[in-house]
């Protein structure tokens, strides 16, 4: 993770991520807690985590704004509504997928129907308890 930039979450993700993560010690733990926090909300949030800012107005050019600005990544861990605003106007670089063995039956899309994103493989990962780790480049259909 050292050229890991801001993450950008949406208000549950975040709320459910600084319920733990604060508490967690080490190395990695230590660099993660100090990466700034963006957070989509429409309502104001506390956001005890810091260092977060709460972004409100018109998501996509917040992103655009932070992109330009950021000198590095942006990471959207969880955050399905996020991830699918951001795909949806182009914002999104690559995709990162954990595949964990085993089935829901259903569930919600990452991609929905009205919203065809082109995704080339970059690279897959296979881990000893199954679960893989799959990175694409994504693009406009």
């Amino acid at each position: 993770m050292p050229t890991a930039g801001p993450c950008f979450w949406g208000a549950p993700t975040y709320e459910i991520f600084a319920g733990s993560w604060p508490k967690e010690t080490g190395d990695f733990a230590d660099r993660f807690n100090a990466l700034p926090k963006y957070v989509a909300s429409t309502s104001p949030k506390a956001l005890d985590w810091k260092p977060a800012e709460l972004l409100k107005g018109v998501l996509p050019e917040a992103v655009r704004a932070l992109k330009q600005g950021s000198g590095g990544n942006i990471y959207v861990h969880g955050s399905l509504s996020v991830a699918r605003e951001l795909l949806r106007h182009g914002l999104v670089d690559r995709v990162r997928l954990l595949s964990y063995p085993g089935t829901v039956g259903e569930g919600k899309k990452l991609f929905p129907s009205d919203m065809p994103v082109a995704l080339e493989p970059i690279s897959t990962v296979q881990f000893s308890n199954g679960v893989v780790a799959l990175e694409y480049a994504a693009g406009k259909v």
